[in-house]
């Protein structure tokens, strides 16, 4: 027999999505209109699609700089995290003992100490040492993202035998050569997890490069944006276009990688 269809299933659906996208809408609509018509007509489609917005707001943005930031730290930020957190990940998983265990699960546990808390002696020292800049902060993600990441990579490798080790340690294959050629390609779905949630975190974090970079025409988008908003904090025109430039580059990263994601999920989970 044909199942039943949930219509009311389907309908709570649809009006969640719309929920959802609402706010993604208004920010698209009005950052074509002019600074009158956002206020007399915010709901519906602009009158006339004005790109001027988008010009004054890229070029009060320095948006090509900004973007060439943000791409830095974040790509430095999320290769490094992937290469350090898999190794890291491996070498707990394979090596079964009493410290691999507490050293697994301390990593486990750093996940719920909050950044707040750690935040004023973090920018202490590194300012001794004087790290307070672009390469300070890429080091200072690859240590709050690791946790995570190796709890992840942990997961999945606990689903991958020890035999293909075996096999491949039989066959000639140094450790090094196991993992990078034999484990590594297998844990891609995961590694996309991985990338996506640090890309996404690291991508739109304000809090950290607001308390580390100083140095102007050194800023991430969303510590620009800050500047922008307390610039142009009355011209909502310009504002909705800077937001728009702003969350462009993410979204396309993540619809080029979301076959992936639901995969990568399910193999970092803990059987």
């Amino acid at each position: 027999m044909r199942k039943k269809r949930n219509y009311k299933l389907e309908i709570l659906g649809i009006f969640l999505a719309l929920i959802w996208l609402a706010p993604f809408y208004l920010m698209l609509v009005n950052s074509f209109k002019s600074k009158r018509e956002i206020f007399t007509n915010t709901i519906s489609l602009p009158e006339t699609w004005n790109l001027d917005n988008y010009i004054e707001a890229f070029q009060e943005l320095d948006f090509l700089r900004t973007l060439f930031n943000s791409l830095l730290i974040t790509v430095s930020s999320v290769v490094l995290i992937i290469i350090f957190s898999a190794m890291a990940a491996y070498a707990l998983s394979r090596v079964k003992s009493k410290i691999s265990t507490v050293l697994f699960f301390t990593f486990v546990a750093a996940m719920l100490i909050p950044f707040q808390s750690v935040m004023i002696p973090l920018v202490t020292v590194f300012g001794r040492f004087e790290m307070l800049n672009q390469g300070g902060l890429i080091f200072m993600y690859i240590g709050f993202g690791a946790s995570l990441s190796i709890f992840l990579y942990h997961g999945a490798l606990n689903n991958i035998p020890k035999s293909l080790d075996e096999a491949a340690t039989i066959d000639g294959a140094n450790r090094f050569q196991v993992f990078w050629f034999i484990i590594f390609p297998i844990l891609k779905p995961i590694t996309v997890t991985v990338a996506i949630l640090n890309i996404i975190w690291i991508w739109n974090d304000y809090l950290l490069p607001s308390l580390v970079i100083n140095t102007p025409g050194s800023e991430t988008i969303p510590l620009k944006m800050f500047f922008f908003f307390g610039e142009y904090t009355k011209q909502w025109h310009l504002a909705m276009a800077g937001l728009t430039l702003a969350i462009v580059p993410v979204i396309i990263f993540y619809f080029f990688a979301q076959r992936s994601i639901i995969k990568g999920v399910s193999d970092g989970a803990v059987k």
